[in-house]
């Protein structure tokens, strides 16, 4: 049997080792950093952007074939078509202007209000976006290679 003073130990352990683990599932200042740095870099300009594109995108549909229904009028049927670009530019656009905002909580929380609210119109549900980190977890870390964050993008990703 426990005593009463080893019971008060154990339990403040607990206590700690429960904030802990809820402080370390926080995007934190750190994490955010890290998410804009490997975004920058991975993400770059120009024509890396629409490589960047294609990579998502055909990894994407090949992990889930019947998502490409949701974007039909757009060209998903070719992720190489000029629609499809333009439409994947604009999705790329969203998270980079989402990451460039994680710093502005309010802002931040606004920008996904308004792009929830264009997904629930075209009836996208949320595992879809769960579906899109996975793909872009992927890329990224194919991107960067060995120095990627799995803990930054898996904390700042679930806000």
């Amino acid at each position: 049997p426990l005593r009463p003073g080893k019971m008060k130990q154990m339990l403040a352990v607990l206590v700690l080792a429960m904030v802990g683990l809820t402080l370390a599932s926080d995007c934190g200042v750190m994490d955010r950093l890290i998410v804009k740095r490997q975004w920058s870099k991975a993400f770059g300009q120009g024509s890396d952007r629409s490589d960047f594109a294609i990579a998502l995108w055909r990894d994407f549909f090949s992990q889930h074939p019947e998502a490409r229904s949701f974007f039909e009028r757009v060209g998903g049927d070719d992720e190489f078509s000029d629609a499809f670009m333009a439409h994947a530019q604009r999705v790329l656009g969203g998270i980079d202007m989402s990451i460039a905002l994680l710093d502005d909580e309010a802002t931040l929380n606004a920008e996904l209000a308004h792009l929830k609210g264009q997904h629930d119109a075209r009836g996208i549900g949320a595992e879809n976006y769960q579906h899109l980190k996975g793909s872009l977890v992927k890329v990224l870390a194919d991107s960067i290679g060995r120095n990627f964050n799995q803990h930054a993008w898996g904390t700042c990703y679930d806000l």
